[in-house]
């Protein structure tokens, strides 16, 4: 009798905590239903394509948090709740290179989901993933952390940092739904499973969703920085490395300078390997691309290259990535 107790014991605790973290959260989210507008080749009428993902409320006034590639150009979107209400929602911004949106449902007594700190997050921690697959609602499975600290290339090409590594069961549909830990904070947004293979699913971590719904919400969209190059990674040599004192070993050759743009305007010519962007690192387009925020949009800011055997410190004033040349 003793054997059965001391059995039971630590999976009637584990049933507790996936329990409570999914009825804390639950309620927050919501079956994100939308419409595609497409428009057959030919003379064929446009038609509405429907499909679906899911969501969660960060807000008591509407504002919930979604990935991308559910709401992306869709010309209608409805978020359908637990207890099956259907309320309209509109597309406040969303970011393809991160993969995540924000949607702002329409709707009174709202309750939105405590956020975490997916700086936090330890291997092998237990989480829970709650969302709509295939269109069953509120489908709650649970895992582990099984690593952290991932890169994620999105749709559009570019890395998708603190990205949290789970197996917690994901499925279509599950898209945009919380990743919660066992004290019912959510700790990440879902968005991809790795096909076919099994337990391999990551999720867009809070802090970075933290940082673009703050910003889609304010702005309506992500600033970003470009300092008009063409370019393509590099090695570069040992010796170089070691004279120059620089942090990684490779950075980025630049194949053609934008007429006109801020790397023109820095003196940066083809030819040249960008080494480091404001005092850090450049060991790549990655690296490059990473640095390249919204902070730095306007502001003069030093950038080192490698030209032949020299090293020189140019400083470069990043454009706003939407702008239109």
């Amino acid at each position: 009798m003793s054997s059965a107790i001391t059995v039971e014991t630590p999976l009637d605790a584990y049933s507790r905590t996936v329990m409570a973290a999914a009825e804390r959260v639950g309620p927050t989210v919501v079956t994100v239903e939308v419409a595609q507008r497409v428009r057959p080749r030919g003379r064929g009428r446009a038609r509405d394509v429907p499909g679906h993902g899911s969501g969660f409320l960060i807000t008591q006034d509407g504002f919930a948090l979604t990935n991308s590639h559910v709401v992306h150009g869709a010309h209608r979107i409805e978020a359908v709740r637990a207890d099956g209400r259907r309320l309209a929602a509109e597309l406040v911004g969303d970011d393809p290179d991160t993969d995540l949106a924000v949607i702002r449902v329409q709707g009174t007594d709202l309750t939105a989901a405590e956020l975490g700190d997916s700086r936090a997050l330890r291997v092998g921690e237990l989480v829970v993933a709650i969302g709509n697959p295939y269109g069953f609602q509120q489908t709650v499975t649970a895992g582990v952390v099984s690593a952290l600290g991932r890169s994620f290339r999105s749709v559009g090409g570019r890395l998708i940092d603190d990205v949290v590594q789970t197996d917690a069961a994901l499925n279509p549909g599950n898209s945009g739904g919380p990743l919660v830990n066992g004290r019912g904070q959510v700790i990440g947004v879902n968005t991809a499973v790795i096909l076919p293979a099994q337990g391999i699913c990551f999720a867009v971590g809070i802090n970075t969703a933290k940082l673009v719904a703050a910003q889609v919400i304010k702005e309506g969209r992500i600033r970003r920085g470009r300092i008009g190059v063409a370019g393509q990674n590099v090695p570069l040599r040992r010796l170089a490395v070691r004279e120059h004192s620089l942090e990684v070993p490779g950075g980025v050759l630049v194949l053609s300078v934008e007429p006109g743009g801020p790397a023109e305007r820095a003196g940066l010519v083809q030819g040249d390997v960008i080494v480091t962007l404001n005092g850090q690192g450049v060991g790549g387009i990655d690296d490059l691309h990473r640095l390249l925020t919204g902070e730095v949009v306007g502001v003069a800011v030093p950038i080192g290259i490698v030209r032949g055997r020299e090293k020189r410190d140019l400083t470069i004033v990043p454009e706003d990535s939407t702008e239109v040349h």
